[in-house]
């Protein structure tokens, strides 16, 4: 014959086993946050060689800055209503300006713009033609092998690119990320 906990029985068996269970992972959490003085002095940290590094230049959020609103003024000038990014030497977005009435499509073709030249550190309008001896390029996640994208460098080494998107021509896209470049001159 089986027999049964009452009620009140359960309750206590029940709280008794979360309280272990409780106990338990308290006790595995105090162990692991027993900080530093438990690690072994050499995992707490590790001293890089002389060669063992590099340096990399980047833009200024203020040089960065600086160049879309010269590209957005030029475009302005010529009654064009962009998009402008500009992207650190890894490829990742330091600001994007959208233009007034510019286009919902615009804000991610600038970025990919951008992403683009300093990836192949070369004008994205260059880059079209080599789609037709390797069209897989296309295919690089975040990438647009459309006329609007600029690389920037210093001593030759790309170091920021600058993406535009609106306007009705790649040419015309490269032509206000190209005025945006020369600010920085």
């Amino acid at each position: 014959m089986k027999k049964t906990l009452s009620r009140r029985a359960r309750i206590a068996t029940g709280g008794a086993v979360l309280a272990a269970v409780a106990a338990g992972t308290f006790g595995t959490v105090a162990a692991n946050a027993a900080g530093p003085e438990a690690a072994p002095a050499a995992a707490l940290a590790a001293s890089a060689g002389r060669g063992d590094t590099t340096t990399s230049r980047h833009l200024t959020i203020d040089a960065a800055t600086e160049a879309a609103q010269a590209a957005l003024k030029a475009a302005k000038k010529e009654g064009q209503r962009i998009t402008v990014a500009v992207v650190d030497r890894n490829g990742n977005t330091v600001l994007t300006l959208r233009g007034d009435g510019a286009g919902p499509q615009s804000y991610e073709s600038a970025v990919r713009k951008a992403f683009t030249a300093v990836s192949w550190n070369a004008p994205t309008s260059e880059l079209e033609g080599r789609l037709e001896k390797a069209p897989n390029l296309k295919d690089i996640p975040g990438t647009l092998f459309l006329g609007g994208g600029v690389p920037v460098t210093a001593d030759k080494a790309p170091i920021a690119g600058i993406g535009v998107a609106g306007a009705p021509s790649g040419a015309l896209d490269e032509k206000f990320a190209q005025a945006g470049a020369a600010a920085l001159d």
